[in-house]
């Protein structure tokens, strides 16, 4: 594969060939196919997180939900006991309907507006924040999903905010939603965690519904809606862009897999064997209907994957090889590779990162 690599030293960049690779194993037309492979190499930043911070997250899945409701697919009595919770399925089904709810104003900044907001997925209330940028529109849309972090201790402004408040400062109106089982918004079933990719999908369902009407989403653009996911949220991603071709962009950032086998085996390592049991023990052949991996080629978003070469969490290769599985089928993708980073970005990384990000986003979503 002939790729272009970048090397980002301070912010700089100069080309030259480096070879890196560690750790283990309407609807929009299709874009022309392009790949590039870019390493950026950034000094480890000094200085302390950013105060929206929360505890960095891993890329484990939310716990059991300790209150249920009539919500996401679940295995029934039926022969088939995982067609809710495959591709097919969620492409079968319908999503939206309802109102998107503003609680309160929670800051008022220069460029735009925070509010808390909630919508209703499935039977469940869903919470998260809404930034909308001063100004008449129309603005294309960005939803911005965190990763894992122990819901005890998640706040609504949790560290991915910084990436949401880019977004709207560059003229972005952005969903923040916390995911199911993240306080405030309700407990649900999420096996595969296909209960939080129902909940993106009926989001994105209800802002195509009410953009350009009266209410919060009157300078929004429907039509023009990208997601960024960060580890838990990065494999989020790749199911919902799988399911719904309507996405204009998609960011995977330090992602999970969009093969389910290797996430459950990934899982069950850092378990210590004890949970997931359940879902290390689905068939092969409903892992693959389960998986994202095996419907790339049905992916018509342009991809843009970042990940550390330092990540200790989520394994580097995972991001290379979907942006190498995405090449072999001529799919829109590009692989940006940081160095001297953990797994949530720090310092120079993270800036560069939201800088690819916006530029992407504006490629592809203006």
């Amino acid at each position: 594969m002939n790729a272009r690599i970048t090397i980002a030293a301070s912010l700089v960049l100069t080309l030259c060939v480096a070879c890196v690779g560690t750790g283990t194993p309407p609807v929009p037309t299709p874009y022309a196919a392009s790949s590039r492979t870019a390493v950026a190499t950034i000094a480890q930043a000094s200085a302390t997180p950013s105060p929206t911070q929360t505890p960095a997250p891993s890329a484990t899945p939310s716990p059991s939900p300790s209150r249920t409701a009539t919500a996401s697919p679940t295995p029934s009595s039926t022969p088939d006991v995982y067609a809710g919770y495959t591709i097919e399925g969620l492409r079968a089904r319908s999503y939206g309907g309802g109102e998107i709810t503003v609680h309160e104003t929670m800051a008022v900044t220069e460029g735009f507006t925070r509010m808390l907001v909630s919508y209703p997925s499935d039977g469940l209330t869903i919470y998260g924040f809404l930034n909308l940028p001063h100004g008449e529109g129309p603005f294309p849309v960005a939803i911005v999903l965190h990763g894992y972090i122990e819901p005890s201790e998640y706040q609504t402004l949790a560290y991915s905010t910084r990436y949401a408040d880019a977004l709207a400062g560059a003229g972005y109106v952005v969903f923040h939603p916390n995911l199911r089982s993240y306080p405030p918004s309700d407990n649900g079933p999420n096996g595969f965690r296909v209960g939080m990719a129902v909940d993106v999908l009926n989001l994105l369902a209800l802002i195509r519904e009410h953009a350009g009407k009266p209410g919060p989403l009157e300078a929004a653009d429907g039509q023009a809606v990208g997601i960024m996911g960060h580890s838990m949220g990065g494999g989020i991603t790749w199911r919902v862009i799988a399911v719904d071709r309507g996405v204009g962009a998609a960011v995977l950032y330090a992602s999970m897999h969009a093969d389910e086998a290797m996430n459950i085996r990934q899982m069950v390592q850092w378990s210590g064997g004890r949970s997931y049991q359940p879902e290390s023990s689905t068939p092969p052949e409903d892992l693959a209907r389960i998986s994202p991996a095996s419907f790339l080629q049905d992916i018509v978003a342009p991809v843009s994957i970042h990940h550390s070469v330092h990540d200790t969490t989520v394994p580097v290769a995972w991001s290379e090889d979907m942006a190498g599985r995405m090449e072999a089928l001529g799919l829109p993708v590009e692989l940006y590779l940081y160095e001297h980073t953990p797994h949530t970005f720090r310092g120079d990384a993270d800036a560069l990162f939201m800088q690819r990000m916006i530029a992407f986003f504006d490629e592809h979503l203006r």
